[in-house]
């Protein structure tokens, strides 16, 4: 299962999983959590510790973030504009997943 919650004070959306992803998983595990019409993958990014999905929505940048040694992934918004659009996203991807 997997939970969503927006964090207004440090402008992200910290996705809770019941099962993260392997290391080696995460572009997929990651294409297929964002597999939503309003939203288009871009480009992945991985590193020795973190990874990195960027995709768009409403014309707006998004990362979709996963660190291995936190067990931690988030959405986080590129620039000020994608921001202010952070709390649509957040209810969108509430929606997809019910």
């Amino acid at each position: 299962m997997t939970e969503l919650s927006y964090d207004a004070e440090h402008e992200i959306i910290l996705i809770t999983s019941s099962e993260l992803p392997h290391d080696e998983d995460f572009e997929l595990w990651a294409t297929l959590f964002l597999h939503a019409p309003a939203i288009t993958t871009a480009d992945f990014d991985a590193g020795a510790d973190r990874h990195q999905l960027r995709f768009h929505f409403t014309d707006h940048s998004f990362n979709l973030n996963f660190e291995h040694y936190s067990e931690s992934i988030w959405i986080n918004a590129e620039g000020i504009e994608a921001s202010a659009v952070l709390p649509q996203l957040y209810q969108y991807l509430v929606m997809q997943l019910q």
